[in-house]
């Protein structure tokens, strides 16, 4: 069975309902917001509600896909990148920051926000909460701002894998890798996490988890995944160059 496809992840979701570890799913809508709709049917049908992050170019092309998401029992959220886009503007990052997220809540209710990597940019967008208070926002929770991974496990399949955080410029969990290396919490294909899932003795029953998945490359295999599969390696080049130049 080819990884990242439908079939997949449903083999992922049944092994997370059935280990009992608690986990929280998260979606990144970096493209493809139609595949965000596809993946949130497939998590309605057995009863997972978890979360979609939309960027603010989504929010009028694709206002429909983002009310029939929430409209599944799903929560919608914000896929900040204002301080990229405003060039280390402080200012500026935060009143686009303030406009997009009402644009966004005149379509869902929204109490969530996730920094876009923006790998590309000098600036990291979860710096602009170091001169503001995103919480008087009416923001509660902020993925890698607000979760304990002291006792929680960050999964990513950033970069079209598991193990992402090899050449990931900002979608990881510095501070925890070293010791998530050391108890085996590292996980390559999806079939990687299923069995550690499925046995009992496995570190990964120590956590809780927080899964990012990006619902652009979960589809049935064809033209379209392979595309995105080889696009992915060819960024993951370019992302081991950027992480080597900024250490």
């Amino acid at each position: 069975m080819h990884d990242f496809t439908p079939e997949q992840y449903s083999a992922l979701l049944s092994a997370l309902t059935r280990s009992g570890i608690a986990f929280r799913l998260i979606h990144d809508i970096d493209k493809r917001p139609s595949n965000a709709l596809h993946v949130a049917r497939q998590e309605a049908r057995i009863g997972i509600a978890s979360t979609y992050y939309f960027r603010s170019h989504q929010f009028v092309s694709h206002a429909d896909t983002i009310r029939a998401v929430a409209d599944l029992g799903h929560t919608i959220g914000y896929h900040y990148e204002n301080l990229a886009t405003a060039h280390g503007d402080f200012a500026q990052a935060y009143d686009s920051f303030c406009r997009h997220l009402e644009a966004l809540r005149q379509i869902a209710p929204v109490s969530t926000a996730c920094a876009h990597g923006s790998p590309h940019s000098p600036w990291n967008n979860r710096d602009l909460w170091q001169h503001y208070d995103i919480h008087a926002l009416g923001i509660t929770y902020e993925p890698l701002l607000n979760t304990d991974f002291t006792t929680t496990l960050y999964l990513t399949d950033t970069g079209h894998r598991w193990d992402g955080f090899r050449v990931s410029v900002r979608d990881k969990v510095v501070a925890q890798h070293e010791q998530w290396v050391s108890e085996g919490l590292v996980f390559h294909s999806t079939d990687d996490i299923i069995r550690a899932l499925s046995t009992p003795s496995h570190p990964i029953h120590r956590y809780h988890l927080l899964i990012n998945i990006h619902p652009q490359r979960w589809m049935p295999f064809g033209p379209q995944w392979v595309a995105e599969a080889c696009m992915q390696y060819v960024k993951n080049g370019v992302k081991r160059l950027l992480v080597a130049a900024r250490r």
